[in-house]
């Protein structure tokens, strides 16, 4: 009895082997015909150097054995400007041995064609960012009480994501419901750090990107061009 339940979970990892592989394959598939509606190179191979190429963001410098694939880069035409972006997928391990975990992720990270701004990170409020509010750490609150709760903000300068973050743009960031990104010198980086993104998925970020450029304070847009004059 014991061989045979030996066998048939053997068969059953292995089916869910084999089914993982072809949902992995369908969705390369599907990343690469989005690819190439959008006129970007696309690359399934792994890629180590995504954690330098980004390092100034925190979550592509998580655990060791950092790898990108499923790469798309080019150029796209989005909110008013010409975006040098780069998209994917990336895994990073936690721990050694039999305690290690894999964790992956999908990103979008875009050239910032406004300029260069410092660091400002908004994301979804969760339960560990409340308790910091309540023992005073940072989080920048702003007039509508209710985008306060919903998202933490933070900046390297409050004046900027005061400016930044005016009442058009909580509108556009509460209808539109990103689910974190960041803003550092020239780049823009679209990602929780938690889930993997279908094509679709990759299409609506692509397109909030393109939002999220239009939508900045015409005031802000200037004195940023104005700086960097």
């Amino acid at each position: 009895m014991e061989v045979l339940i030996g066998i048939i979970v053997f068969a059953l990892v292995a089916v869910a082997a084999v089914y993982a592989h072809l949902q992995e394959k369908k969705r390369e598939t599907e990343l690469e015909a989005f690819a190439a509606r959008m006129g970007l190179s696309f690359s399934p191979r792994k890629d180590s150097s995504a954690d330098e190429r980004f390092a100034r963001f925190g979550l592509f410098k998580r655990g060791h054995s950092r790898k990108a694939w499923n790469i798309r880069r080019g150029k796209v035409a989005m909110g008013g400007y010409e975006v040098e972006v780069e998209s994917g997928d990336f895994r990073y391990t936690v721990g050694t041995g039999k305690d290690q975990r894999t964790y992956k992720f999908s990103y979008l990270v875009g050239s910032n064609p406004i300029g260069e701004c410092p660091e400002t990170i908004v994301r979804k409020e969760g339960v560990f960012d409340q308790l910091k509010g309540v023992l005073g750490f940072d989080d920048i609150d702003f007039e509508s009480d209710e985008f306060s709760r919903r998202y933490h903000v933070s900046s390297d300068e409050k004046r900027f994501a005061y400016d930044l973050i005016d009442q058009r743009m909580m509108e556009y960031l509460m209808a539109t419901s990103p689910p974190a990104f960041e803003l550092d010198g020239h780049l823009i980086c679209v990602s929780d750090g938690k889930a993997r993104w279908s094509a679709s998925e990759f299409q609506q970020w692509f397109d909030w990107l393109g939002g999220f450029l239009e939508t900045w304070p015409d005031h802000v847009v200037r004195s940023i061009g104005d700086r960097g004059d």
